[in-house]
């Protein structure tokens, strides 16, 4: 979406701020702008001092480095959970997308194979888009390979067979990649147009709830009238009178959110147990072989935000396994030639196993009875009697 404003027109706004209000401003944008040194050594010096609540008044204004450390920490820890979640969202639009081109060109070749190998006609396609919903796939495969391993179906007839199959979950596969994006989208175009909360910007800075909504209200009123001065100096009177009035603040958003997502150095945290476990599921998850059946959960794991089963601590869940799989697709061979390849070699029958045949001139073996088996026997017939 286009905005009427720049990230040049805004970060001169901000500027121009005294320097509550751009503080103020940059902690609510911190999704987007950095807080710089001066800031948070004016957020040490400015939060109230515990001293003076004791009764007692400080001799020098001295401000400890562990203050300043303090607010250090917890403006990074804001910062990076904030831009993750837009990072998180954007690498599900990416793996999304990419997913959605090879299930539709696996889709597509299913379809050419289905008339130019096996002749079936568009009527008959049709017939089993409609029932792919409705379709069970591992009753289908069980009956095939039943019927293969008892020589009554040939191999061809297998393959058309296997492909019916193979062709309907790619159908219900792109059905849900579909799904997955739109919902990827709504949450991108929310988490990037949400600024810091109050009770967040107040942790950092360390104000009381009533002189922090009191410098909000007033910075942000100067934030919005600067912006609207800047349009207004940059137009002639007749583009300004055909211009409809716009959500400054909205259009905030709007203008920043076009910058390109910052990506951060994810570390594996020990989702699946092993980074190698991972790196295979998520292989089977990109090429479309995962199980149908566990396929939707493995997703909602990769995209949840927070660990629920984390005691203390950070619950934040790392992203490495988004930046993974982002990582596998673009790696993958999407060429038609290599789609089609793979597609064959999911719908062909597994070569059966010859049976062992002896060798000529070879008697078979006669049993040896161990001492315990010899043991046993004697037991039963008596100790005079020959084995």
């Amino acid at each position: 979406m286009a905005s009427v404003l720049t990230p040049e027109q805004i970060e001169a706004a901000v500027n121009a701020l005294p320097v509550q209000g751009r503080i103020m401003s940059r902690l609510l944008l911190l999704q987007y702008l950095d807080v710089t040194r001066e800031d948070i050594e004016y957020m040490a010096a400015d939060r109230p001092d515990p001293r003076f609540h004791a009764g007692e008044k400080p001799a020098t204004p001295y401000i400890s480095q562990e203050t300043v450390q303090g607010i250090t920490d917890r403006v990074a820890q804001y910062r990076t959970r904030i831009r993750q979640r837009r990072e998180r969202t954007w690498l599900q639009i990416q793996c999304l997308r990419s997913q959605i081109a090879v299930s539709a060109s696996l889709c597509s070749l299913s379809e050419q194979l289905f008339a130019s190998r096996f002749g079936m006609d568009a009527e008959e396609i049709q017939g089993l888009k409609k029932q792919a919903r409705a379709a069970v796939p591992k009753t289908a495969i069980r009956e095939l390979e039943r019927k293969w391993q008892a020589d009554e179906i040939t191999e061809e007839s297998y393959r058309k067979e296997r492909l019916r199959v193979e062709y309907q979950s790619q159908l219900r596969r792109l059905e849900r990649q579909h799904k997955r994006l739109e919902i990827a989208k709504r949450e991108f175009d929310a988490c990037s147009s949400v600024p810091l909360q109050d009770h967040e910007i107040g942790h950092i800075w360390g104000i009381p709830a009533g002189s922090l909504a009191a410098r909000k209200a007033k910075y942000l009123h100067q934030y919005l009238q600067g912006l609207q001065a800047k349009l207004q100096a940059a137009r002639s009177p007749a583009e300004e009178a055909l211009t409809p009035p716009s959500d400054l603040w909205k259009e905030t958003f709007v203008a920043l959110s076009q910058r390109p997502v910052e990506r951060t150095v994810a570390v594996y945290d020990g989702f699946e147990g092993s980074e190698t476990a991972l790196v295979e599921k998520l292989t089977a998850f990109a090429a479309g072989t995962f199980p149908e059946d566990h396929e939707s959960r493995f997703w909602l794991s990769l995209v949840q935000e927070s660990r629920t089963n984390a005691e203390y601590g950070d619950r934040t869940k790392s992203i490495f396994p988004l930046q993974r799989l982002s990582a596998i697709l673009a790696e993958m061979d999407t060429s038609p030639d290599a789609l089609e390849q793979e597609l064959m070699s999911r719908v062909s029958p597994k070569p059966k196993a010859a049976p062992l045949e002896p060798k000529e001139g070879t008697k078979p073996s006669e049993p040896q009875l161990g001492q315990l088996g010899e043991h046993v026997l004697r037991s039963f017939v008596g100790e005079d009697r020959k084995l």
